[in-house]
This record gives C-alpha cells, structure tokens and sequence, in this order.
C-alpha cells in the first residue's frame, strides 16, 4: 500500500491516523450457498470519522455496500468508495453527526493509548505478519492456487482469510509450510503447520521469500 493510500484517510478526512488493527468484513453482494453474507478477515491500516482503509484478500467492487467490525472501534457501515493501489479498499463510512461524533472520539483515545499493549498468553507467541500487506498463497490439494490474507502466524501455525472456508481437517500449504485446516475462525480459519517450524524462519517460508 503506498502512502498516499494511507494518507488519503488522514490528510484528506479530519482527524484520520495510520494504524494496524484486526478486523473483519461483509461484502452485501458476496454471499454463500446458504444465503448468508460471506465473512472475510482484514486488517485496518487507516481510519477517520469519515473513512477507512482496509487491506483485505477479497476486494468488492466500488459503490458496494460493506459492513466492518474493527478491534477497538466496533461495527461501520458504508460503501466501498475506491480500490487500494494494491490489495483492499477504503470504504465511506456511513453515520450520522452523533455517530461520527462518538467515532472521532475513539480514534482521538486509541490515537493516545495505542502504545499499551496487553501480554500474550498463548504457547507459541504470535505475529501480525511483517510482510507488505500480510499477503502469502494457499496451494491446495488438487493444485489451485490462490490469494490469502495472512492474519497472524507461530511456529505451529497460521491464521488466514481468503475466498475460500476449506472443511476442518483439508490439507494444503501457506506459503511453504504445509498445515491441516484445524478450526474455522470469524472471517477465515486456522492452519496447524504438520511439522513445528523454527520461529526465525517461519515468515521467510509462510510467504516464500
């Protein structure tokens, strides 16, 4: 993402920074066999009362309407108002003066606090990956292979999103690293690497550098 992308939302939007926070969103156009709104992981990179930029696997058309739910920000609605110069969008967020009011608050607190960060308590300490955009491959079983988002990832495993939901147990490969789909997450699903990779490598080999 070029940083005109960034600074689209905070130059051109009042009050907009530059952040990196988990999220997921709905495509209302894009829905599954069953009618219901498919669910996609993404991570934020910048957001204004007006405005939000979202890296994302699965990119939506302009004008198409969205819904996201942003750690530390909570649920927005608006449409997709441009492509990002790589992968994502920013979307126009729809409120009203009280809404935007309330939003420019929170973004003022997290903008002050953003720096206190909590202790991760799982095994294997996880990463937001480093790598431009979170972005790796899923090479399946049959040989297809397509774009993920790479949520976070440990030596023993990852967190990705793409336009797929494989069903628990499928092999396939992030990256390198051959895994097992172990759960399914809001947004995407969980792969268990079949071997423990060693932490200093892991990144190089999830997104094949």
């Amino acid at each position: 993402m070029s940083d005109n992308d960034v600074a689209t939302v905070g130059r051109q939007r009042e009050a907009g920074i530059t952040v990196d926070l988990p999220g997921r969103y709905w495509l209302w156009n894009s829905r599954d066999v069953d009618g219901d709104l498919k669910q996609f992981a993404c991570r934020v990179v910048g957001i204004s009362p007006h405005a939000v930029a979202l890296v994302a696997a699965v990119r939506g058309s302009v004008g198409e309407w969205v819904s996201a739910d942003i750690e530390h920000f909570g649920r927005l609605d608006g449409g997709i108002e441009r492509p990002l110069d790589h992968r994502g969008f920013v979307m126009h967020i729809v409120a009203t003066a009280e809404e935007r009011r309330r939003l420019a608050t929170k973004i003022e607190w997290y903008d002050k606090y953003r720096n206190f960060e909590v202790t991760d308590r799982r095994t294997h300490p996880r990463s937001a990956a480093e790598a431009p955009f979170s972005f790796s491959t899923l090479l399946l079983a049959d040989g297809a292979v397509m774009s993920c988002l790479v949520i976070d990832f440990s030596a023993s495993g990852a967190a990705v999103s793409a336009d797929i939901v494989p069903e628990i147990g499928t092999v396939l490969a992030v990256g390198k690293v051959i895994g097992r789909v172990n759960r399914h997450l809001p947004g995407g699903f969980a792969v268990g690497f079949v071997d423990e990779q060693e932490l200093r490598i892991v990144e190089q080999l999830v997104f094949c550098k």
